[in-house]
């Protein structure tokens, strides 16, 4: 058998996904030539740099010529996010290998033949149930990215349940950024967002639930809609013609086979579910341990790959299986680097020309006389602006929510709706950018183009959208506090 393991980047994907990139990288370039750079002071609070608002000046255009916006893929990896951007590589490098190690040596197979023993003539109610688990695990934890080694498992559970890599997609990283966005407690946007207009932690917890479960029964209307109409018609399925390999590679396999299969692989999927185990007390455990949250991400990959490599060797599948494995994994998930590099490099190129705070300072004085539900939507429309530039809650927050709050408090906005609205927009755009580099990811790990994506989710992000509003003006209305 000639056919690699794990996760094969296409050729198609990465082309397609390289020239939006590189389009955004130019957009980005030329807002460097018709803005004025400027910029606001910043100061250290608790250890973080925060904007005074009252301090936007501009300064001296700065020497960027065009030529560098295509070195810059390059250059992020001596800028500020130098760090982030390695650990995310290493990070898919190790998750991309382990998937491999557990595909070849059948592991994957196995496991997933018990579990659809278990649920065989309830697949539906075990999409809904795993969905609820990844919108929860981002409501609460506001773990996002590090659920990506777990979506090859939901990919290869959704073709053999009769669906498609979309299906595999949504009711994995999907749900989380549902949940991420319709967050109950998730530290990392509600909970700074929270801290930095000096609310109580985590309140308006009552209000977020109803918002959580709004937005679950949007979104399972739309997948299992979705699942049913695929199952009773395969070939209306958006990705079809380039599942078929992969579908084929599943559907080969005999249900009945693989649950025989399950007990003969016992040993390695419990020792694989030891590390799976504690991969989840990583998850729950790193937002409330400060010294473990800044190393989450990396210790997943480093457990996933340990726990992936250590089962197929207890499989019987051999050294040489599981270092070929290996190998094949890394091979196949490297081309999605580059497309990281290029996604990073948007905000890179909007700093290096001096007017990211020339855009916020611009945004800010548009308020004018606004109407409080008015300015709810301004803070909504600036989040997803700035999704475009930054990828991370908790830096976005730190970045914006200094120049909002004193905004909003002029206007008769409550600060507790000034943080919803600033969640709502922070979250729900994150798989919906191309510069967003979990989505390039798990693109990557498919056969789903960028563009084939869009037009899968965008009826939902259309409810959601409308959703968000709506209990935008209910918070506004009710005057969602306590201040």
């Amino acid at each position: 058998m000639n056919e690699k393991a794990g996760a094969q980047i296409s050729r198609r994907a990465f082309i397609q996904s390289a020239v939006i990139l590189l389009a955004m990288m130019l957009v980005a370039g030329v807002l460097t030539l018709v803005l004025p750079a400027g910029e606001y002071q910043r100061t250290l609070s608790e250890g973080r740099q925060v904007i005074d608002p009252q301090s936007y000046r501009q300064v001296e255009q700065p020497n960027y010529p065009f030529w560098r916006w295509f070195l810059a893929p390059l250059e992020v990896l001596t800028g500020p996010d130098r760090l982030t951007l390695i650990v995310i590589i290493i990070f898919i490098l190790m998750v991309g290998s382990g998937f491999a190690v557990l595909d070849k040596c059948g592991i994957l197979q196995a496991g997933l033949g018990r579990l659809i023993g278990r649920f065989q003539n309830r697949k539906y109610l075990l999409l809904a149930l795993i969905s609820l688990f990844f919108m929860s695990l981002g409501a609460f934890f506001g773990i996002f990215e590090e659920v990506v080694p777990l979506v090859p498992l939901m990919l290869a559970l959704s073709y053999l349940l009769g669906w498609d890599s979309l299906v595999g997609l949504g009711m994995s990283i999907l749900a989380t950024n549902i949940g991420f966005s319709a967050a109950i407690t998730n530290p990392f946007t509600i909970g700074v967002a929270q801290r930095i207009a000096e609310l109580p932690a985590f309140s308006g917890a009552g209000f977020r639930a109803v918002v959580f479960l709004a937005m679950y029964g949007i979104f399972l209307f739309f997948l299992l809609r979705y699942a049913k109409k695929i199952e009773q018609k395969p070939e209306t399925s958006l990705t079809y013609r380039e599942d078929q390999h992969c579908r084929t590679r599943f559907h080969s396999l005999d249900i009945e086979q693989l649950k025989a299969t399950a007990p003969k692989l016992g040993t390695a999927m419990a020792v694989f579910g030891v590390f799976l185990i504690l991969i989840l007390l990583v998850l729950v455990s790193a937002p409330f341990v400060p010294a473990l949250s800044d190393f989450s991400l990396p210790l997943v990959g480093l457990l996933f790959l340990v726990g992936a490599v250590t089962a197929g060797l207890s499989s019987g599948a051999g050294g040489k299986t599981v270092w070929a494995a290996l190998g094949e994994g890394m091979g196949g998930i490297a081309p999605g680097i580059p497309l990281i590099l290029m996604a990073a490099s948007v905000k890179f190129i909007v700093a290096q020309g001096k007017v990211m705070d020339t855009i916020l300072y611009q945004a800010s004085r548009s308020l004018g006389n606004l109407s409080p539900f008015e300015a709810a939507l301004w803070v909504y429309g600036l989040a997803l602006l700035l999704e475009f530039f930054i990828a991370s809650g908790s830096a976005k927050a730190l970045l914006v929510m200094p120049i909002l709050l004193p905004l909003a408090d002029l206007l008769g906005v409550t600060r507790q709706v000034t943080v919803t609205a600033y969640c709502f927009g922070d979250g729900f755009s994150n798989l919906a950018y191309p510069t967003n580099p979990v989505l390039l990811i798990c693109l990557g790990l498919t056969v789903v183009s960028y563009p084939r994506w869009m037009r899968w989710t965008a009826p939902l992000w259309l409810g959601i959208i409308i959703a968000s509003v709506a209990f935008l003006g209910l918070a506004v209305a009710i005057g969602l506090g306590p201040f």
